[in-house]
């Protein structure tokens, strides 16, 4: 046993029985959608490991010697594996790039129900209350880009093709080539945008980044969509903003602990629209993602015959 797939989802098996077996054919994969309780036992003297919602602190990679390799599904590894651990001599991949279309799909999604209130009048409708709510046309407005990595490239082609104005902001600078126009900084794109739509990494620079001042600083009327991570927006305060109506709406993919809490106080208000860290779930994404995954660990276990 060379490598081994300790947590694997039930859709990624069918995929993987479905036509990438041959990638890694002595890939031993366990089947299971919750995370592996004895991470340890099921790596045993595997010299490659995948990991898909998994945490492997420090007392599991040490009690697996043999282990080189780690490939992370996803691009969050920090939140799982102990990588200070790690880098004893564990190399851990992140895979990156896979799912950028269909979160850049999944925000426009969540900016349509804010502007539309889909989800709200289908709620009423299911309550037996027959009741039409108004909604705004998006062609025109002007959505503002907060990150231009894979996801909001996409998500600014997009709007374009809706026949938005786009403007984006970048902390290392909007990169040429996209249809959109950057913004002098982050505070004049939100006070510009008709929409803001979030897609940057949480760092140490970036938790808490649209805080109260900057909710502040958004259009009346406007809306905020978040398919980047939680902790990027100050929630208590995004709440205050949208309670009082100063903003229209919010689209809400990720918090800032997960799963939501019940009784959450964004879970309480009409004019936000939730889905739980679902953004990237598509077959598309999925099937992308376990190729890629499975390639890095094929490339890892020929490296290691050499």
């Amino acid at each position: 046993m060379r490598a081994v797939f300790i947590d694997c989802p039930s859709f990624l098996a069918e995929l993987y029985d479905e036509g990438m077996r041959e990638i890694v054919p002595d890939l031993a994969l366990t089947v299971d959608d919750a995370p592996c309780a004895d991470p340890a036992a099921r790596i045993g003297t595997a010299v490659g490991a995948i990991d898909d919602h998994t945490r492997l602190t420090a007392a599991h990679l040490d009690a697996c010697p043999a282990l080189r390799t780690i490939v992370f599904m996803g691009t969050g590894a920090s939140s799982y594996i102990d990588l200070a651990a790690a880098a004893r001599g564990i190399a851990v991949h992140t895979i990156k790039g896979y799912g950028d279309r269909s979160v850049a799909e999944h925000a426009l999604a969540l900016m349509f129900d804010c502007g539309r209130r889909v989800a709200r009048m289908d709620r009423a409708l299911r309550a037996g209350s027959w009741r039409t709510l108004d909604g705004i046309e998006f062609a025109g407005k002007t959505l503002g880009v907060v990150g231009t990595g894979g996801v909001g490239r996409e998500t600014a082609r997009l709007a374009a093709a809706l026949g938005m104005k786009v403007i984006a902001w970048n902390r290392s600078g909007v990169p040429a080539g996209l249809p959109c126009a950057p913004a002098d900084s982050l505070d004049a794109l939100l006070a510009e945008a008709h929409v803001v739509s979030l897609h940057v990494a949480l760092n140490d620079e970036t938790a808490g980044l649209i805080d109260a001042r900057r909710l502040a600083l958004m259009r009346p009327g406007a809306i905020l969509v978040n398919t980047a991570r939680g902790a990027v927006v100050d929630e208590a305060a995004l709440a205050a903003a949208l309670q009082s109506g100063r903003l229209r709406a919010a689209g809400l993919d990720v918090f800032a602990d997960e799963p939501l809490a019940a009784g959450h106080p964004l879970a309480a208000l009409e004019n936000v629209t939730l889905t739980p860290h679902a953004a990237f779930m598509t077959a598309e994404a999925s099937a992308r993602l376990l190729r890629l995954a499975l390639e890095r660990m094929r490339a890892a276990l020929d490296g290691a015959d050499r």
